[in-house]
């Protein structure tokens, strides 16, 4: 008697394979043959779960865009001083990104080539504007340094933060926990921007 072999995968775990192809190979540099091989299941099965390689790529990148937005509803994002709420969401925003690595990952790489991509880069600048406004609100304030201009302070913490993605493995992290990670990133960037720790 032959046993047939199941289609065991479900639209999350085949976006989990795609997901860790489109990192390893780029997005445009992955054909469904490759995605196919790569979860062990015909190109059928794939199109049984979705339409295709877009629309996985639309799901991976909601994740991590749906992840971060959800930050900036959180209480800590909205209560107290404008300082307390970017240091909370810059905090959380590192917890965001090593939860998500491999989505997240993704979501740094896409560079505007699809419909899809053109979509995550305008819902990236919408989060970085929404967290650059905290940090104005922080400025107008008095709690952050006057000398340093608040675009560069932005540019400078998301550079901070997005760089997790090409070093931190949370299995080896050098030792660290997203926590400590997090709360690493927090002291260092607002260390120095706070007008008084």
């Amino acid at each position: 008697m032959t046993t047939v072999k199941r289609d065991t995968y479900t639209p999350e775990t085949l976006l989990t394979v795609a997901v860790r192809i489109f990192n390893d190979r780029g997005y445009d540099g992955t054909s469904m043959e490759h995605l196919s091989r790569a979860a062990g299941i015909s190109k059928s099965s794939i199109y049984h779960h979705v339409a295709g390689k877009e629309e996985l790529l639309r799901r991976a990148v909601s994740r991590a865009l749906d992840a971060l937005f959800a930050i900036l509803d959180e209480p800590g994002a909205g209560q107290g001083r404008a300082v307390e709420r970017v240091e909370y969401v810059t905090r959380r925003t590192v917890e965001v990104l090593v939860a998500e690595l491999p989505y997240v990952t993704l979501l740094l790489r896409v560079r505007g080539n699809t419909k899809t991509e053109r979509w995550a880069l305008e819902r990236r600048r919408e989060f970085d504007q929404r967290v650059a406004d905290l940090l104005k609100a922080a400025a107008a304030e008095g709690d952050l340094r006057a000398d340093v201009d608040t675009r560069l302070a932005t540019r400078l913490l998301f550079g901070m933060i997005n760089s997790l993605v090409e070093w931190y493995r949370p299995q080896s992290g050098g030792g660290h926990d997203g926590d400590q990670v997090a709360e690493a990133v927090v002291r260092l960037a607002f260390g120095g921007l706070r007008t008084s720790a």
